[in-house]
């Protein structure tokens, strides 16, 4: 089934893989994550992460000590980094 790109409304969507850039929860830096699963339009070249994904970025940096991370990590790389809870208990969705 091929899935319809959210912007424009008329491109069909590619699984690529892209170069993120994500401000910590802390806001102390941002940091590039290379690698990571996007999606590419093929009419208006939009490039963005499905919300799955997006969540699963924003709650990895949540429970990790991000002091460690450099200034670029891929996102297999990040999604291995011990997270210091389980889960987030924040999050009520």
């Amino acid at each position: 089934m091929m899935e319809i790109c959210p912007w424009c409304e008329q491109g069909t969507l590619s699984d690529i893989f892209d170069t993120v850039y994500w401000e910590l929860p802390d806001g102390t830096k941002a940091i590039e994550i290379t690698d990571t699963p996007s999606k590419l339009c093929g009419g208006c070249s939009a490039r963005f992460q499905a919300d799955d994904i997006v969540k699963e970025i924003e709650d990895q940096l949540f429970l990790i000590n991000t002091s460690q991370l450099g200034k670029s990590i891929s996102f297999e790389q990040l999604m291995k980094v011990e997270r210091l809870l389980k889960r987030n208990y924040f999050d009520f969705s």
